[in-house]
């Protein structure tokens, strides 16, 4: 609990104490919220307040400002934690229970008139020299619920905050700037930051996929890189697939005019980010084809290394071979050695034996045996 306590202290330096964010119910204190505001007319109206303060404004406002709209960010929240804000402002239980625990497939769901969206973060990992157990992309969670005049951050993971989105979108607020358009504009600007940052990863791993294509193909005695490598940023360029791949089709139905819980002035803007996450797709696909392409191609390499070596040892086999016969049949099947008789005998066999060895080196040799 206390490594939790601090990750959430780091992420919300300017948080006010957790006792100052009152709950649903009386004796629960919302320690989980990073930030709560309601914005009128695409500005911010006064300082941090609780998601029951901020729900009561939203309610006041609504019948001479249909544009106004709260938005309350969370971090790993509980159970308990969160059940006061999904009673105030009708979360259906099934998208409550994925925003709590976490762990979902990247999705657009609508309950009634709330859009819920999954986005999987990813943070790139640096690392001096990719290992057989290099970290090279880690995941985070982050839940969205935006209806027609309220937005509900969830985030699970060390990374990814929307602290400076939601700054960057407050210094726009001009009345003209994305906030007058509604949750579908807060929706959208979470939705193009997650896939921007995709697009900064996939560029860090195309640096390591081309270290390792390098590596394989490298003059390093046909044996090329280390397996172990390849195999690591397969899994790691795959983590990397499984977060992108099936939030495409969703970013694209949030860009078709039939989709009526989305500004239409919004939906041309889903477009661009649809095309973004388009190109990701289509990077990780191709890394991972071009890593499965490497990982044939090193055992393939590793193939021809071992055959390479039983040639070369059947090589020097048969030439070892040669003079073992000759002596075993020399010195096994004569009464009297035939050198005690003659003044050459031995010396000649010898020479033979040397003369046949030299020309079966010279053949294996000329034939790449060897």
């Amino acid at each position: 609990m206390s490594m939790i306590n601090n990750l959430r202290a780091a992420v919300r330096p300017n948080r006010r104490r957790a006792d100052s964010y009152d709950s649903m119910h009386p004796g629960h204190p919302i320690s989980a919220v990073v930030d709560c505001a309601v914005y009128q007319h695409g500005k911010r109206a006064g300082e941090a307040c609780s998601p029951r303060e901020a729900a009561r404004l939203v309610k006041l406002c609504r019948d001479e400002d249909a544009g106004a709209f709260s938005w309350i960010g969370l971090h790993e929240p509980t159970e308990a934690e969160f059940e006061g804000i999904a009673q105030r402002f009708g979360l259906h239980p099934l998208a409550v229970e994925d925003a709590v625990h976490a762990h979902q497939r990247p999705k657009v769901e609508r309950y009634d008139d709330v859009l819920f969206a999954v986005f999987k973060t990813i943070r790139y990992v640096d690392h001096d020299q990719l290992t057989p157990t290099s970290e090279v992309v880690e995941t985070g969670e982050l839940m969205v619920f935006a209806g027609r005049d309220f937005v509900i951050t969830v985030r699970h993971g060390g990374h990814s905050s929307l602290q400076e989105l939601r700054h960057r979108l407050e210094a726009d607020a001009d009345g003209t700037g994305l906030l007058a358009k509604g949750p579908s504009a807060v929706l959208h600007a979470i939705a193009d930051q997650v896939v921007d940052n995709y697009l900064l990863v996939a560029d860090r791993l195309q640096t390591d996929v081309d270290e390792i294509e390098f590596d394989v193909f490298a003059n390093k005695g046909g044996r090329g890189a280390d397996v172990g490598r390849v195999y690591q940023l397969k899994r790691e360029v795959l983590e990397f697939k499984r977060a992108v791949t099936p939030l495409l089709r969703p970013m694209q139905l949030l860009s078709e005019p039939v989709q009526r819980l989305v500004d239409p002035d919004i939906q041309k803007y889903f477009r661009d980010v649809a095309d973004h996450l388009a190109r990701v797709t289509e990077q990780v696909h191709g890394f991972d084809e071009l890593l499965n392409s490497l990982l044939q191609a090193n055992l393939a390499q590793v193939s021809v290394a071992q055959n390479e070596d039983m040639r070369k040892i059947t090589a020097w086999a048969a030439i070892f071979a040669v003079p073992t016969m000759i002596t075993g049949i020399y010195g096994m099947n004569f009464d009297y050695m035939p050198e005690l008789h003659h003044k050459y005998g031995y010396p000649l066999v010898l020479g033979s034996v040397v003369v046949i060895c030299v020309g079966m080196y010279r053949g294996f040799r000329r034939n790449g045996w060897l």
